[in-house]
């Protein structure tokens, strides 16, 4: 008796073990981080920075088909308006999943605005989805230009 008691018990603790996983928020605003730069000093005219930026997404609508739809910008801190780059869909554009990548954000063609040898700049990002949510916003660390 008392061993199927026990059993009785093993068992009924075993089921409330198996319940079903309360499913995690989807997210859908996508988040940015810095993860690197390729280097902090370029020589204006002749080296690219590479800026790689880590993005996660919750429903993977990061990137558009159309190329004519930019969906990154990228701000000099020198000026006032930013420049807008293309993506291309980071998933599968008839799924909704969560992603996580890295881009790699290549700046060619830096420049001085002044008559000076050098200049420090750094450069805000963000990314925009298709259902148009605006991530967070990053800043590099500041950037030395050079002639």
């Amino acid at each position: 008796m008392k061993i199927q008691l026990y059993m009785a018990l093993v068992w009924l603790a075993g089921l409330s073990a198996c319940k079903e996983a309360e499913p995690v928020p989807v997210n859908p605003v996508p988040f940015i981080s810095l993860d690197s730069l390729s280097r902090n000093t370029v020589k204006e005219f002749t080296d690219s920075l590479v800026i790689y930026v880590r993005y996660e997404d919750g429903d993977g609508d990061l990137g558009e088909i159309n190329p004519d739809i930019n969906s990154l910008e990228v701000q000099d801190q020198r000026f006032q308006k930013a420049d807008a780059y293309f993506i291309p869909p980071q998933a599968p554009t008839d799924k909704q999943l969560r992603i996580e990548g890295r881009l790699a954000i290549r700046l060619r063609n830096l420049f001085l605005l002044g008559t000076g040898n050098s200049e420090t700049t750094a450069f805000r990002i963000r990314l925009r989805d298709r259902a148009g949510n605006w991530s967070n916003s990053i800043t590099t660390p500041n950037i030395a230009i050079t002639r």
